[in-house]
């Protein structure tokens, strides 16, 4: 199946793995749960793209067959060496098994392993003989927490190859831990990173990269201060310097949120193959949509850094992609459709029941009309103080709305269910609708 928001195939899914460009084909690998539509013992699903537009689901790739993975292939990413793509991912071990429900752990009773896979084409996986620990379970307290160290994501640096891992110091503090190889198989233990500034007991989904020179850490804190009923986790940003060398990285006290709608989480990023910085992230859903799926994707990002902020821009492919003019929402293909306005303070645009409004130089989405269920999602969310201008371009999709202040100054996504393609705005605001040409084929 073709879509800009890749979309779990059936049942569950979550953090994106493994996003790589590689051998002209971007790959991008998920959580998977293939039996239910709700979390349970962790696959990797697999889907492809040409060009980060169309996306097509190509089974299962990693599934558990180790010990250290008897109870899911968790999170990681990839890299290509020498032709062959280098998969690393946490593979994971009950201690203690719900005796309710075989698929989760009881009291977090659990252990990760940092684990190894190779592919010689980045689909056939040889999930009884290819695998390999890389990085056992903590074991010094002073280094890490032993159930919260996960998900490895690795890079290329001058003289070797880096890995980086979410952590948690005495589940008080989140940090990162850092390691080094020079031909990744064998890896050694170089250091941590933390700032007491920073929000969260633990991180988890690190991911650490240069934009303009300046080094990017993307990492999701597990354990922010939020009101009753909300979600306590959310994925943030702030600027890094890393030295090879010593493998010693720090931290700014200054973060952002990555999305300030709080729906989106786990973001993991890679190279296009223009070389731009590219982000698709998990878009947590209350409940599973009629079709009995759950989980989707954000439409892809390019992350830039520039004056002291970070910047989401709507990837160039997806806005080529909705060049098609159209009068309304009802003549959208697919109901895919993109709307290119601008909103000054007092001034709204309505989608149905969305309502997307400015007040007080901030950008705020209110999806509370839409009557869903609430529990752990935001219904009215908003931004800092706008500084770029007043232009934002809405993305809609069945079950999503992306919007992007000033291209990529702020972003506020939303899950929606039963959006109505009714759209209006305030007096004098212009809008420019468009769409995407057929998506089969």
């Amino acid at each position: 199946m073709h879509q800009i928001h890749l979309k779990a195939p059936n049942n569950w899914i979550n953090d994106p793995n493994g996003f790589i460009y590689y051998k002209g084909q971007y790959h991008l690998f998920y959580q998977y749960f293939p039996y239910a539509p709700q979390w349970g013992t962790m696959h990797w699903g697999h889907a492809v793209s040409d060009d980060l537009v169309n996306w097509e689901h190509c089974g299962i790739a990693l599934y558990p067959t180790k010990w250290a993975d008897r109870n899911g292939c968790f999170s990681g990413s990839a890299v290509e060496l020498d032709g062959k793509m280098y998969v690393f991912y946490t593979g994971v071990r009950y201690l203690e098994v719900d005796p309710e429900n075989i698929h989760k752990p009881f009291n977090e009773q659990f252990e990760p392993t940092q684990m190894m896979i190779t592919s010689e084409d980045g689909f056939h996986f040889d999930n009884w003989n290819e695998k390999h620990a890389i990085i056992p379970p903590i074991e010094n307290i002073a280094i890490g927490n032993r159930i919260h160290t996960r998900d490895p994501k690795v890079w290329r640096g001058k003289n070797g190859w880096y890995l980086i891992l979410g952590s948690s110091l005495e589940c008080k503090q989140g940090q990162v831990l850092l390691y080094r190889s020079s031909d990744l198989t064998h890896w050694e233990y170089a250091g941590k990173a933390m700032n007491e500034a920073l929000p969260g007991w633990g991180w988890e989904c690190p991911d650490y990269f240069e934009s303009d020179g300046t080094g990017i850490l993307l990492f999701s804190a597990m354990g922010m201060e939020e009101p009753v009923g909300e979600s306590q986790s959310h994925s943030l940003c702030c600027t890094a310097s890393f030295d090879e060398e010593s493998c010693r990285m720090s931290l700014s006290d200054q973060y952002q949120l990555v999305d300030y709608g709080k729906d989106l989480y786990a973001p993991q990023t890679t190279t296009d193959a223009q070389g731009r910085r590219v982000m698709v992230a998990w878009l947590r859903m209350p409940h599973p949509t009629e079709e009995g799926w759950i989980g989707m994707f954000t439409a892809p990002r390019v992350v830039e850094y520039r004056d002291g902020h970070i910047y989401f821009r709507l990837h160039p492919s997806i806005r080529q992609a909705l060049q098609k003019p159209i009068d309304c929402a009802s003549q959208a293909d697919a109901g895919i459709y993109c709307i290119r306005t601008a909103l000054h303070d007092g001034e709204e645009l309505k989608i149905g029941g969305y309502r997307i409004y400015r007040a007080d130089g901030r950008l705020y989405a209110d999806r509370s009309a839409l009557g869903e269920d609430s529990e752990g999602h935001q219904m009215v969310s908003q931004t800092p103080p706008v500084q770029d201008g007043y232009e934002i371009e809405v993305i809609v999709d069945k079950n999503v709305v992306e919007i992007f202040a000033n291209d990529g100054e702020f972003v506020i996504t939303h899950v929606v269910y039963e959006l109505e393609p009714q759209v209006t705005a305030s007096k004098g605001v212009e809008l420019q609708m468009y769409t995407t040409d057929s998506m089969e084929g």
